[in-house]
Formats: C-alpha cells, sequence, structure tokens
C-alpha cells in the first residue's frame, strides 16, 4: 500500500487553493468581473521596474551556461555574502556568507527548517491564527504541532498560554509577523517577553528551544510606528524564514532563504543539519537566475502603497456594513468575524453574492473568515454592494 497520508493531501487540496479553483471555473462561467475573489494571496502589484531591469540584465551579460546551471546547494557564494552585509546593515547583526541557505521560496526554508531541527514526537507551538500548511511541514518532519490560542480579537500572542504548553518535549516555536491571516504584527515587548521565556525553559531542561521567524510578509507594514522586530536581535536560538514572493511579488519563482543566527554555541551543526536537509529533501539549489536576481534587487520592494489603500478602503466598508474586523497593520489579509458560530456557513453563504472569503477553520481561527484583499482596487469598489448585501441578509445593518 502507498503512503495514504499523502494520498489524503493529494485528494484534498487546501481550503484556500479549492475556493481558488472555484472561482477561476465561477468567473468562466458569469465573467471575471463579477466574481469577487478574495481567497488567496497572490500579489496583485507588479514586481518593480528594477525587477526587470535586472532580468534583462542578468541574461544579456552572464555566461548562459553558468546561469542556467547549478550554483552551491547552499546558494551562489558570492549572493549569499551579498545578502549577510545587507542584513547585518539593516539589522546589525554579524551574519556571513555561511549563515544563509538559499531556498526556493518560503515553503522550502520551513520545511528544510523543521526537517533540520525536529526529532520524531518534537513538539513546535504556533500562536494562532496561523497558516494552515505550518501544520502539514512540521508533521511531516516528524513533529507535533500544538496550536497556541492568540488573545481573544486581537490575534495577538497569548505568552502565558504558550508558557503553560512548553514541556521538555519542546524543540522550537514558530512565529509569523505580520500574520497570515490576521494582518496582526507582534510588538517588539511581546518578542522580548516570548525570547525570555523560551531562555528560561532552554535553561531549565538543559536543551535550547528554537525560535522560527517566518517572514515573507516583513516589507508589507504600512503605518508610521509600526516596527516588525528581528528576533536575532533578541535570542540566540533563533532562524528566520524569508521569501521574495510578496516583496518582490515574485511568488512563482520561488527564491528566498534561511538565515541562521551564529550567536547560537551549535550554530556550526545547525547550520550542517540545514544543509543537510535540503539534500534529504532533494533541493539540489535555487534557480541561479533568480540568485543572481536578488543579488541586485534585495534591498527594494513593489509599490506596497496600492495594499495600503485596500487595505483601507476595504476596512472603511467592511465596518461601515456592521462586521467586526481587527485593522491589520501588514501583510495584505483581515480576519473578519463570522456573523453566525459556523464560519464555513458564513463563507458558504457568502459565494450566493459571488464572495470568495476563506474560512478561518484551518487557520485556527473558528468564527472567522479570511478576507485576502490583494486584488485590483476596482474589485475591492464593485464588491462593496456584494459584502452589503450580505451584511443585510444577517441584520448587521
Amino acid at each position: 500500500m502507498i503512503n495514504q497520508k499523502t494520498v489524503k493531501l493529494g485528494t484534498v487540496r487546501s481550503s484556500i487553493r479549492e475556493l481558488f479553483e472555484y472561482g477561476k471555473k465561477r468567473k468562466a462561467e458569469i465573467g471575471e468581473d463579477k466574481v469577487f475573489d478574495f481567497s488567496i494571496g497572490n500579489p496583485s502589484v507588479s514586481a518593480p521596474t528594477e525587477v526587470s531591469d535586472a532580468l534583462v540584465d542578468i541574461i544579456k551579460t552572464y555566461d548562459p551556461v553558468l546561469l542556467h546551471g547549478y550554483t552551491s546547494a547552499q546558494g551562489d557564494f558570492s549572493v549569499r555574502k551579498t545578502l549577510a552585509e545587507y542584513i547585518n546593515a539593516r539589522f546589525d547583526t554579524s551574519l556571513d556568507a555561511d549563515c544563509l541557505y538559499l531556498t526556493c521560496g518560503a515553503a522550502a526554508s520551513l520545511t528544510i527548517a523543521f526537517n533540520a531541527l525536529l526529532n520524531s514526537g518534537d513538539e513546535v507551538l504556533v500562536p494562532a491564527p496561523f497558516f494552515p500548511e505550518y501544520r502539514v511541514f512540521i508533521e511531516h518532519a516528524g513533529g507535533k504541532f500544538l496550536a497556541v490560542d492568540g488573545v481573544v480579537n486581537t490575534f495577538q500572542l497569548n505568552l502565558e498560554k504558550l508558557e503553560s504548553l512548553i514541556t521538555p518535549n519542546t524543540k522550537a516555536v514558530l512565529i509569523n509577523s505580520p500574520n497570515n491571516p490576521s494582518g496582526v504584527v507582534y510588538p517588539e515587548k511581546d518578542i522580548k517577553l516570548l525570547c525570555e521565556i523560551l531562555e528560561k525553559y532552554s535553561k531549565k531542561f538543559g536543551n535550547p528551544i528554537y525560535l522560527i521567524s517566518d517572514e515573507p510578509y516583513r516589507e508589507l507594514v504600512y503605518d508610521d510606528g509600526i516596527k516588525v522586530p528581528y528576533v536575532m536581535n533578541y535570542y540566540a536560538h533563533s532562524l528566520v524564514c524569508y521569501s521574495y514572493s510578496k516583496s518582490l511579488s515574485l511568488p512563482g519563482e520561488r527564491i528566498g532563504y534561511i538565515a541562521v543566527n551564529n550567536q547560537m554555541p551549535e550554530f556550526k551543526e545547525v547550520y550542517a543539519s540545514i544543509c543537510g536537509a535540503g539534500r534529504v529533501l532533494g533541493f539540489v539549489c535555487a534557480p541561479n537566475l533568480f540568485q543572481q536576481l536578488i543579488k541586485k534587487a534585495y534591498n527594494v520592494t513593489s509599490d506596497i502603497s496600492i495594499y495600503k489603500n485596500n487595505r483601507d478602503r476595504l476596512y472603511s466598508i467592511l465596518k461601515d456594513c456592521g462586521y467586526q474586523v481587527v485593522k491589520p497593520d501588514g501583510a495584505f489579509y483581515m480576519f473578519v468575524k463570522s456573523p453566525e458560530e459556523d464560519s464555513k456557513s458564513f463563507c458558504e453563504r457568502a459565494k450566493k453574492y459571488e464572495l470568495l472569503i476563506v474560512p478561518g477553520d484551518d487557520f485556527g481561527g473558528k468564527g472567522y473568515a479570511r478576507v485576502s484583499y490583494c486584488v485590483l482596487p476596482e474589485t475591492i469598489e464593485k464588491s462593496a454592494a456584494a459584502f452589503r448585501a450580505l451584511a443585510e441578509s444577517y441584520k448587521l445593518i
């Protein structure tokens, strides 16, 4: 018999992908402009001109045999050196090229990190709400996924709850800030307290508890005074998983990295394990064309002001319609409270108004729905009447 776990994963798509596929079918039936698809976090803003300019230059000037050939497994040395120097200048760290491992996007970064760190039965604490694939990645690496409920109505870290779940089997805590699906940014004071907790229990149990920060949305922060803390500044046993999918609008190109904090005593062993996990998972190397791209475009971003305007307009529409929603600090998602207890039923009713929003259950947020606002501004404007009609069906207004 073949692996029944993977049969199940391949047969039943994630709720996000399922709704995305439904949306494509529905658009073909009634017209693209009549379906308001807020299902998937696919950037709607073009990559910055620096990206296309750099790609043209690379293709014209780079030796084509080398450009389309293998690099070292952990990535081209000059690319890793450039990125390490940028991180050091930006966050006051002391990384070098051999602290970075280039990957095929954030999913590869996370799967490699989990396979590098986890032994069978090790526990990973994940604050809710969370990206649903975290559970898949952790369990496939042999770990045990443990959700930590966030603070009610704010989605901030519930540090008291998290501390209560730490055991000698706790190997890591995974955080995602700005958060998918809530858009919340965890403030510096909470990150400091979290690190103090992890330090205390690492000493108590005689084994490090690692802090993994998943940061594909780091650059997508919209308001003055909002800071996304860099975990390496607060905790030695930390790793950062980064992706250029959102910052450069390149989700299909699959390029990112793992940065391992060289301040941890067992740094060399952890980095070696990262390299070994990449090997066992079959990641030969990240695509060299896009390695060379990020060497040139590491410090630019897409026009995130478009997302900010989308956020502000959608938030205004939803509040005017009577929905309960916490205004997000970053990313491009809102987590909307369902007017009924069953958020799946709420999302099914929304489909009657051609609104495609994702139930929060798989995100660890029962009673909520995720609305992804990385869409064209006109989609938000056209959706206003549908959101209002949906609200009226619940007598919210």
